[in-house]
């Protein structure tokens, strides 16, 4: 799947809403970059057990490079979801996301949380899939009309069954949206209180194999375009007094990112020994060769595209207005 939208893709969303008007007072996506400012020696970032973050957090090399600039990580969690992490950093005792989905840091800026993004992450293959359990007699997208499938609000879940429902023609009110964080979908969905499940890695592959599960719909196989993407954040005000900081967070991630694309078997196996599954998951993950690719807040193709991204959850209703991405950059 390509990094971008394709012809294809943009003429699918070019039907999508636009975007509201800027809010007043903030810088506009192009200003000049915020003046280069320090206030603290210690960033706080939020981790959970997967992807980028964790390996930067196990292998330590990640905290050496900003120690070389004098700044002090503390490594707040573990976290089960993007949410609480976006509570955390809004609530302010953290300064980092995880490297969760845009979708609910979309959410949580429009309910008034002064977020920011600080970088963007594109990882392949997209893994995301609505499941259900063997025998259950869901096989498609339309043996969910009447069924129950827990997705979590405003996330990633929740997209991909609106996305999948539509591709099939399907309304939303033919299917009972049952709204679960992970920690209590994963039960739900083994004891049969929901009928299917839309998750990510590594929950839905731990899932599909413990539950003796199988996907209706997986994301990188049946969807055609990105609507959701993955994003670090921080506050306005942490980035406005510590841009040095913020610039040294996105260079360490960037470099953690080079690393774990050159050494997949590595990198998959500090995670699992470190998120607990078995080894047939690390080997499936070792098979798709996962790689990350980060994407500056000042890439103007891009942000484009994560516009028309949150033009199209808005038109149907997963975010509830309308939201100008590139008021919500960092500039630093």
């Amino acid at each position: 799947m390509s990094s971008f939208l394709t012809p294809s893709r943009r003429q699918f969303l070019a039907t999508a809403l636009a975007g509201a008007g800027a809010a007043s007072g903030l810088l506009p996506f192009g200003a000049n970059a915020a003046p280069d400012t320090r206030n603290t020696d210690t960033v706080r970032l939020t981790w959970g057990f997967h992807g980028l973050t964790l390996i930067a957090k196990e292998r330590g090399t990640f905290e050496k490079a900003l120690a070389e600039k004098g700044i002090k990580v503390e490594w707040l969690g573990p976290f089960p979801n993007h949410a609480p992490t976006l509570q955390a950093v809004t609530g302010g005792s953290a300064d980092f996301g995880f490297g969760g989905s845009t979708t609910p840091a979309l959410a949580a800026i429009i309910a008034g949380s002064p977020l920011v993004f600080s970088q963007f992450v594109l990882y392949e293959p997209r893994t995301t899939a609505i499941i259900a359990k063997d025998g259950s007699g869901i096989d498609t997208v339309s043996d969910l009309v009447g069924k129950s499938v827990a997705v979590n609000r405003s996330g990633l879940g929740e997209f991909l069954l609106v996305a999948a429902l539509e591709k099939n023609g399907i309304d939303r009110s033919k299917v009972k949206f049952v709204y679960l964080n992970p920690p209590d979908a994963a039960p739900a969905l083994a004891s049969g209180k929901v009928d299917a499940w839309s998750m990510w890695s590594p929950g839905v592959d731990i899932a599909r194999l413990e539950y003796k599960a199988h996907d209706v719909f997986l994301e990188g196989r049946d969807l055609e375009f990105y609507i959701d993407y993955s994003s670090y954040v921080t506050s306005r005000k942490f980035s406005q007094e510590n841009s040095q900081i913020v610039r040294a967070v996105a260079a360490a991630y960037e470099e953690e990112a080079k690393w774990v694309n050159a050494n997949t078997v590595e990198a998959e196996t500090i995670v699992q020994k470190r998120a607990g599954y078995s080894d047939v998951i690390r080997d499936q993950f070792i098979e798709r060769r996962r790689t990350y690719k980060l994407i500056p807040v000042t890439d103007k193709a891009f942000v484009a595209d994560l516009q028309k991204a949150a033009d199209w959850l808005v038109a149907r209703k997963i975010l509830p207005e309308p939201v100008t991405v590139s008021d919500h950059l960092a500039q630093f």
